[in-house]
C-alpha cells in the first residue's frame, strides 16, 4: 500500500513538473506588443492584423494599442487629447512597445520628434521592454516625403540603438512595383491593402518568418466569441505583397 501511494505521488509530482515547465513555455512563447500612436495604426486595426496574422502560422503575438487621431508622441508622453500611453506602460507588462509618431512630425518638429521618442525609450526600457519605431510613409500625394522621414528616423534609432520596421519605404517599394495597388484609403491613411502590408511587416520583423502562407482573409473574434472579418484580400495582390516583404532586407527581432 506504501509503496503504490508513494508512485502515486511520484506520478504527481512528475506531472506537475511537466504541467509547470508546458505553462512557463507557453508564456515564453508568447509576445505582448503594445501599438503606440494615431490612426495610421488603428485604421483597419493594424494591431489586431498582426495579432490574427500570426495566430494563422501558430505564433502568439498578443496586441493592444493606444491611439488617438493625429496625435504625436509628446501629446502621449503629456497624457494629452485623451491619451493613455503612460498609464498602459504602467499598468501592464510588454516585450516590445511600437512607436507610431505623427506622420509629419520628423519633417516638421524635428527636435520634438528626437526629444518625446528618447523620452520613450527610456521609460519603456525602464518597464523591461523594447522600443520598436513604425518608419512611416510618405502622403500619396507627396512621396518625396520618403527621404527626409526615412533619414529622421534612422538618426533616432542610431541614437538610441532602437530598431525600425521600414514601413515608409516598404510603401514606397510597392508603389515603384505596382503603381495601380491602392495602398491608400485617402491621401494619408493606409487602405486594406496598405495595413495587409504594414501587417506583414511586422510580422516578418516579430517573427523572422516567411509570410508566404498568411492567407488573404484574415479574423478575429468579438465579444460574443463570433468570428470578425478584418481584412479581405485579392489572392493577387495578398501575394505581391508577401514577396515584396520577404524579399525586402530589414532587420528583425531575431
Amino acid at each position: 500500500m506504501n509503496l503504490k501511494i508513494n508512485l502515486l505521488k511520484i506520478a504527481f509530482s512528475i506531472g506537475f513538473v511537466f504541467l509547470f515547465c508546458g505553462t512557463s513555455v507557453a508564456q515564453k512563447d508568447t509576445t505582448r506588443v503594445l501599438f503606440v500612436g494615431n490612426s495610421f495604426t488603428y485604421f483597419y486595426n493594424l494591431s489586431q492584423v498582426v495579432t490574427s496574422m500570426a495566430k494563422t502560422q501558430d505564433v502568439v503575438i498578443e496586441t493592444r494599442q493606444s491611439t488617438v487621431g493625429g496625435s504625436n508622441l509628446g501629446q502621449h508622453w503629456k497624457s494629452e487629447k485623451g491619451t493613455v500611453t503612460r498609464k498602459m506602460l504602467e499598468d501592464h507588462q510588454w516585450d516590445y512597445v511600437v512607436f507610431n509618431n505623427h506622420s509629419r512630425s520628423a519633417i516638421d518638429t524635428p527636435e520634438d520628434f528626437m526629444d518625446y521618442s528618447k523620452k520613450f525609450v527610456d521609460l519603456v526600457r525602464q518597464k523591461g521592454a523594447e522600443p520598436i519605431f513604425m518608419m512611416t510613409w510618405g502622403y500619396k500625394s507627396n512621396p518625396l516625403m520618403q527621404p527626409e522621414i526615412t533619414r529622421m528616423y534612422k538618426k533616432l534609432c542610431k541614437a538610441t540603438k532602437s530598431d525600425y520596421v521600414p514601413c515608409g519605404p516598404l510603401f514606397a517599394e510597392a508603389r515603384k512595383w505596382r503603381p495601380d495597388l491602392n495602398l491608400f484609403d485617402d491621401d494619408k491613411h493606409p487602405s486594406k491593402n496598405g495595413t495587409y502590408l504594414l501587417g506583414l511587416a511586422f510580422f516578418k520583423y516579430f517573427t523572422n518568418k516567411s509570410t508566404a502562407k498568411i492567407p488573404k482573409r484574415l479574423t478575429t473574434k468579438d465579444i460574443n466569441g463570433e468570428k470578425l472579418y478584418l481584412i479581405f484580400m485579392d489572392q493577387t495582390d495578398a501575394d505581391f505583397l508577401q514577396q515584396l516583404v520577404d524579399e525586402y532586407n530589414f532587420k528583425t527581432k531575431k
